[in-house]
Formats: C-alpha cells, sequence, structure tokens
C-alpha cells in the first residue's frame, strides 16, 4: 500500500461521513418512514465503505461521492414527484 493510497483512503472515510450531514440534515425535507430508509442507506453504505477502505482504499472517495450523489437523487425526486417541501 503506498503512501497516496492510504491518504485517499482516509479522505474518503472523512468525506463519507460529512456526507452523513446531508443525511442528518434530510430530517428536515424527508417525512419520516423515507427519512428512515435514507438512513438505513447511509449505514448499508458505511459498511460498504469501510470494506473498500479495506481492500481497495483508493476507491473509498468514490464511495462518499456516491452517497452524495444518492441523497441528491432521493431528495431531488421526492421533491419533484411527492411534493417534498421544507
Amino acid at each position: 500500500m503506498t503512501t497516496s493510497e492510504r491518504v485517499l483512503g482516509v479522505v474518503g472515510l472523512v468525506m463519507y461521513l460529512a456526507a452523513g450531514f446531508l443525511y442528518l440534515g434530510a430530517g428536515l425535507l424527508v417525512p419520516e418512514p423515507w427519512y428512515v430508509f435514507m438512513w438505513a442507506l447511509w449505514i448499508a453504505g458505511w459498511v460498504v465503505t469501510i470494506r473498500v477502505f479495506r481492500t481497495r482504499r483508493s476507491w473509498t472517495a468514490v464511495v462518499a461521492v456516491g452517497a452524495v450523489a444518492l441523497w441528491y437523487l432521493v431528495v431531488g425526486l421526492g421533491g419533484l414527484l411527492l411534493g417534498w417541501t421544507a
């Protein structure tokens, strides 16, 4: 494992934890059943992130970006299709 892979892995973990703040704040926009579903997705993603960190650390940041994209997708589609408003 090179130093750059280790750094990218740690940056990816920090990015994934930062994405958790988006999921936390979604409680202001998303109805409760969907909010619980979103947190279940985030926790499942955390498990994936840890597995990726153990095997291919340089890909950890990609999982974090995917978590943010999933948040935007769920909140955006919920607002568009289900009429969620703040």
